[in-house]
């Protein structure tokens, strides 16, 4: 049963709700389908396999990637990060990043700081993202790798990937991309944004279930396992398989949670990312304009006429974010999120760590001009 007493406008940690198709698919995997995929013959596995394939068929068409065997499934994007960081960073490497990353980036960066790889972390303008003539300053002999996201998810900052993968494929520079708050409601292609390894989450825009995620890796890049265990194949072999997916792919699959993904992925290609993103820009914008009349609170992220993702931070004078946070849900029947959002290096950056964060408003798809009013009314409420 839906909450369709309550307006959720907190699609940045998880959407919801997901497309019928969604809930549909999972259904039909786990009491149907549910057998274990690569690991015997039986038409329950069989059936289970069919289902890793079509997801890995409708992911590489979604981004583009040159061969399904390039996308690897796991169990979130954070998990994927870590595969990226420690899969090719070694002592004595360089690697850029910026300034608005969420944590899933930053503490396995801290981590390999400590084991001697160089890290820089340049300043990101909240306006537009990695600042270009800082990139190219911060580019040492020893760079190996630029990492970055595609929409911040506490400002709503927008990168431009396609200049910076350019720039980093001219100088023969790995170009990792955080894709959790985008994929699904913009546009990727990871060989026109000469993306190297592209990080994804299954359960925010792409409308599967929690538990889901990927990564896409170029043609020719090969990465060092931090895991180790059974892939179904190979199972002779005392080292981890050599080819895609299978050397990252360790353990049993997340099958039901793949067949809701692929399920997702079908409503985002037959409704179309310009239609998503399009409804999300002009919810974001009316919500924008409301703010703009409410005095006593402050928007925190890019001007109000320049791109941006569908996340809003505000802060509020009257009360702190986890308060207003709370009498949102209890007194008006509004979710959103307060605090820090898993990304203290962006509230660094904007100065709002020592003041609790701040309140993040973030629609998506699925939402109506009613809700933004109805949330509207009640911040004005607040204020």
């Amino acid at each position: 049963m839906f909450h369709s007493e309550l307006i959720y406008l907190d699609n940045a940690a998880t959407s919801y709700p997901k497309p019928e198709s969604v809930y549909r698919a999972v259904d039909k995997a786990l009491r149907e389908q549910c057998g274990n995929p690569g690991r015997a013959s039986h038409r329950l596995a069989v059936s289970a396999g069919r289902i890793l394939g079509d997801a890995r068929l409708f992911c590489a068409r979604l981004f583009n990637a040159e061969k399904p065997e390039q996308i690897v499934f796991t169990a979130n994007a954070t998990t994927a990060v870590n595969m990226v960081l420690k899969g090719l960073l070694n002592s004595g490497d360089h690697l850029i990043t910026g300034s608005l990353e969420h944590n899933a980036v930053t503490r396995p960066l801290h981590r390999l700081e400590q084991t001697g790889v160089s890290i820089s972390k340049i300043a990101a303008d909240i306006d537009r993202g990695l600042q270009h003539e800082i990139l190219k300053q911060s580019v040492t002999a020893k760079t190996k790798m630029v990492i970055c996201n595609h929409i911040s998810n506490v400002f709503g900052t927008v990168n431009d990937l396609e200049l910076i993968g350019r720039f980093c494929r001219e100088r023969d520079i790995l170009f990792a991309v955080d894709a959790a708050q985008s994929a699904g409601c913009r546009k990727i292609d990871v060989q026109a944004m000469f993306i190297d390894l592209l990080v994804f989450s299954g359960h925010k825009s792409l409308f599967g279930i929690q538990g889901t995620g990927g990564l896409y890796i170029r043609p020719g890049l090969r990465l060092e396992t931090i895991l180790e265990g059974g892939t179904g194949s190979h199972s002779e072999l005392l080292e981890q398989p050599e080819q895609l997916p299978d050397r990252l792919e360790i353990g049993t699959p997340n099958t039901p949670g793949l067949a809701g993904l692929t399920a997702g992925i079908r409503f985002i290609l037959e409704t179309g990312i310009e239609t998503i993103a399009e409804k999300e820009a002009r919810l974001v914008r009316r919500l924008l304009a409301g703010l703009a009349e409410i005095p006593a609170i402050r928007v925190i992220g890019p001007k109000p006429e320049l791109e941006r993702g569908c996340v809003v931070s505000v802060q509020l004078e009257k009360f702190s974010p986890e308060q207003a946070a709370s009498i949102l849900d209890s007194g008006f029947g509004i979710a959103v999120r307060s605090g820090l959002h898993c990304a203290a290096d962006a509230h660094r950056a904007m100065n709002t760590l020592q003041n609790g964060g701040t309140l993040r408003i973030s629609p998506n798809y699925f939402n109506e001009n009613q809700h933004i009013d109805r949330c509207l009314d009640a911040l004005r409420k607040l204020s």
